[in-house]
């Protein structure tokens, strides 16, 4: 299917599927359910599945894929963010083009950097990035205060002149449009005690994330990506067989920086605002995270790694003590308030340090992320059914 093997075809199917029923997949728990506060179906919040699975894929191109940890990504999702947010002041509310010019002031940003940062590599190339992001952050708050408005942030205003679009209607600001089909439109579906919301601004980042790892796809399978693989493996030899290995890892973090630009420029284009926090250390952090969580090297592994942190970030986050004594409100008195008090500093603003342990457990009994997972639970039932047969019951293999 469209240049794909079998294998890459079902799982680009199966992507494809669970992007286009998220809300209800999201959504397994009726409304007026005491559990309706784990439903994370809202269009905000999908919206950032996709989005920041987007950055994850493209991240994961550099270090999965080429083994270079860069600890500054986040300075090209904030270019890509500005980049969208003064085409939508300058020329029109149409996210069409914010987004290719998103993509563009990326990639041209991510050249500058690359070039230099990957003269070095490890840990030297990882702190290189590290300090490229946070002077992009620093100027963006300071020097760049006439392009990225400081701390305020960039924002619309009543008189940009949008020389592409009508007039406004007066005393309101235009909202981000595809072609006349606003981004923040939405569909409300009610099924018995069940609510479903299908958002415009949702499909759209799914349909673009979807490309976005077809496009991954691609690359892995390519001969480019087993350049970069060989790269990965071992770059010395590389060296030895002739091929200079520079203009293949310069190209992967254009690549990369590009995602990560059209990330941000979804970002804008969803809620057209950027500030200068969405290029913090932190925000780079939390893509490193989103890739080992999921998978490093993995294809999907990005993009489910990006979902369990946003899940956690917005949803798990909102259980607050409240919440907790409602759950074990049927417990005596002094029971009830004991396990409260256990679980208060897991949940609602602690929630980084349940999301640190995950994270602890993943990289220690799970090093390739909630993919390896998958696959042993899928190789657990695949072993069960056989010894049902007893096709295999007899069979040994050697020790390696």
């Amino acid at each position: 299917m469209i240049g794909l093997n079998k294998k890459d075809s079902a799982l680009l199917l199966l992507v494809a599927i669970l992007t286009m029923m998220a809300p209800f997949i999201l959504n397994p728990f009726p409304t007026d359910s005491g559990l309706a506060q784990f439903n994370a179906g809202y269009p905000d919040l999908m919206q950032r599945f996709v989005i920041f699975g987007i950055f994850a894929i493209g991240f994961n191109i550099l270090f999965g894929l080429t083994g270079y940890l860069s600890f500054g990504h986040a300075a090209f999702l904030g270019v890509g963010s500005y980049s969208a947010v003064w085409m939508f002041k300058l020329l029109s509310m149409n996210i069409l083009p914010a987004i290719i010019l998103s993509v563009i002031i990326a990639g041209l940003f991510a050249l500058i950097i690359g070039y230099v940062s990957l003269r070095r590599s490890g840990i030297y190339f990882s702190i290189l990035t590290l300090a490229f992001a946070q002077m992009s952050f620093a100027l963006a708050y300071s020097v760049l205060t006439p392009i990225t408005n400081g701390e305020t942030g960039l924002q619309l205003s009543l008189d940009d002149p949008r020389i592409l679009d009508s007039a406004s209607a007066a005393g309101s600001l235009p909202v981000t449009s595809l072609f006349g089909l606003e981004m923040r439109s939405a569909f409300d579906m009610t099924v018995g005690p069940w609510s479903f919301t299908f958002s415009v601004g949702y499909y759209v980042c799914a349909i673009v994330m979807l490309l976005a790892f077809y496009l991954s796809i691609r690359i892995f399978r390519s001969p480019f990506g087993m350049m970069l693989r060989a790269i990965k493996s071992n770059q010395q030899r590389l060296n030895y067989t002739g091929l200079n290995p520079k203009p293949y890892t310069l190209a992967a973090f254009v690549i990369s920086g590009m995602y990560a630009g059209l990330a941000g420029g979804l970002l804008a284009s969803m809620d057209p605002l950027a500030g200068a926090e969405r290029m913090q250390w932190t925000a780079s952090g939390e893509v490193v995270l989103m890739t080992i969580l999921g998978g490093v090297g993995t294809l999907i592994g990005p993009v489910l790694g990006a979902g369990l942190i946003k899940y956690f970030e917005n949803i798990f986050s909102k259980i607050n003590d409240t919440v907790l004594h409602g759950w074990f409100s049927a417990l005596p008195d002094g029971l009830e308030d004991f396990i409260v008090t256990i679980i208060h500093p897991f949940v609602g603003k602690g929630w980084h340090l349940t999301l640190g342990i995950i994270f602890m457990l993943v990289v220690t009994f799970l090093p390739g992320g909630l993919v390896e997972g998958g696959q042993r639970i899928a190789r657990l039932f695949r072993g069960k059914k056989k010894s049902k047969d007893g096709s295999d019951a007899a069979k040994t293999e050697p020790a390696e």
